[in-house]
């Protein structure tokens, strides 16, 4: 199945992930985008008004540790199943590289009673669609189906979670898939794993945040199927695990079903969670990587982000607003318009989901491809210049209100879609706490100009940035 990173126009790029299969390419993968938000114009808007909006949230826990959050939604005759597993690329076994996500790809090949790729025609033949994919801090999985066809999924879900039916056969063939995505989508492709799977590489200095998460060859020719059946028996039990439904559905129908499918899977015992901390970095690091097959030089960077849910985590998120979202963000007017060093800047947090769906150390990214004759010197000294002015000028109230007002056209367009079981299967997997769903727009509207300042100074320093320059050695 297929893990890609965001729509970059968003901080809300994973609730597009809408097609069944496709490569685990974050380039390659066929999905649903939701658009980038149309360029606000530079006039002052006016401070956004207080809202009253509230999403649904029934939050319990079974008996077994399983997280269950119910939030219905009667808009549309749908309903979303979203399992998610607190299994991810950080915390996958050493010297099994990508071993998280060909285990993603083994949840497909059959449980107790559905046989190899049964689950994915039994959501296709009753009208859905369905994913999984592998990030930083957890495996998901989900399905959006006609309303009267949630028990099924239900079911279905549970049976997997229950027993999966792993052989050599299915280990061997899905060793071999997964080696194949990585030769056509990474080692096989100009910028193939530029810069999201880069970049973690390089920046981060802790093994669990800095390994090739995609998978070396031979980690995954290591994979052994007792590997597979421990991991399985760990890291797929229902105390390390949320379910969340939302939809056209009533919550009591669903305690019902849910008790009836999920509430005499067993728990298992978790080993104890890896350190995953960074330190503090204290000098800019850059890197050169050779690309055999680019035509053009790149350049990303990235900046160590703030812990999650403190008020410079949310100041991040509004500069990531400013800075980059958007034709109106200063980076796109200071390298496209103004300079024309590109054609397009891309960028954002967490590369491989949105601002909120991750629960570790994370990085502030940009990228972006220019022609030869541009010297990488030229395009750091834009950047110096633009983050400079956000330290000398800071951001005024009116920057900062603009800010929110692009950050909630997303978030209230996100919230009718998947986006939403996303963030609340997140929330409730990280926080414990999925209503935290309902306070995101009131935190943003904590941050003030001194706390932008603050962050600013903080987090954008020369000292905590990674700069990486891609090579270009094919021929125009």
């Amino acid at each position: 199945m297929k893990t890609r990173i965001s729509d970059r126009g968003s901080v809300w790029g994973t609730a597009a992930l809408l097609a069944v299969l496709g490569a685990c390419s974050p380039k390659a993968a066929s999905v649903v985008n939701t658009p980038a938000p149309t360029p606000v114009a530079a006039a002052t808007p006016a401070a956004p008004a207080a809202s009253s909006f509230q999403i649904p949230v029934e939050y319990y826990t079974l008996p077994n540790g399983l997280k269950v959050v119910l939030s219905p939604d009667h808009t549309a005759p749908t309903a979303t199943v979203a399992a998610y597993y607190n299994v991810g690329f950080r915390n996958e076994p050493r010297d099994r590289t990508g071993y998280a996500h060909l285990f993603e790809h083994l949840m497909f090949q059959g449980s107790q009673n559905l046989g190899k790729m049964e689950f994915i025609q039994l959501v296709q033949k009753n009208g859905g669609t369905l994913n999984g994919s592998t990030r930083f801090d957890f495996t998901n999985y989900f399905e959006i189906v006609p309303a009267h066809k949630l028990e099924t999924m239900l079911w279905a879900e549970a049976d997997r979670m229950r027993g999966l039916a792993i052989n050599q056969a299915s280990l061997t063939n899905q060793q071999g898939v997964v080696k194949n995505e990585v030769r056509v989508n990474v080692l096989n492709q100009p910028y193939g794993g530029f810069p999201w799977l880069d970049m973690p590489q390089y920046a981060n200095k802790n093994w669990n945040n800095a390994h090739n998460f995609y998978g070396d060859l031979k980690d995954l020719d290591a994979a052994t199927l007792p590997d597979a059946q421990a991991f399985f028996k760990t890291y797929y039990a229902p105390n390390n695990a949320a379910l969340a439904i939302t939809g056209d559905f009533e919550p009591a129908e669903a305690k019902a079903w849910i008790e009836k499918y999920f509430a005499n899977i067993p728990a298992a015992t978790q080993p104890p969670k890896p350190d995953i901390t960074e330190p503090r970095q204290e000098k800019e690091q850059r890197f050169t990587k050779d690309d055999k097959l680019a035509t053009k030089p790149a350049l990303a960077f990235a900046y160590h982000m703030p812990d999650r849910n403190t008020p410079e985590y949310y100041a991040l998120i509004l500069l990531d607003q400013i800075m980059l979202q958007g034709k109106d963000s200063r980076l796109y007017q200071a390298m496209v318009q103004k300079r024309g060093l590109t054609d397009n800047v891309s960028g954002g947090i967490n590369y491989l989901g949105n601002a909120f769906n991750y629960s570790g150390p994370m990085l502030w990214m940009g990228d972006l491809v220019y022609d030869n004759t541009v010297k990488s010197d030229s395009v750091v000294s834009v950047l110096d210049q633009e983050i400079s002015r956000l330290a000398k000028d800071g951001i005024d109230q009116n920057t900062l209100d603009l800010a929110v007002v692009k950050l909630r056209s997303n978030l209230y367009d996100q919230l009718s879609g998947f986006g939403r079981a996303d963030m609340l299967a997140s929330f409730a997997l990280f926080d414990n706490n999925p209503a935290r769903i309902n306070e995101l727009e009131a935190e943003f509207r904590k941050v003030t100009p001194a706390v932008m300042q603050r962050a600013v100074q903080e987090y954008l320093r020369p000292t905590n940035r990674t700069l990486l320059i891609v090579n270009p050695l094919a021929k125009s």
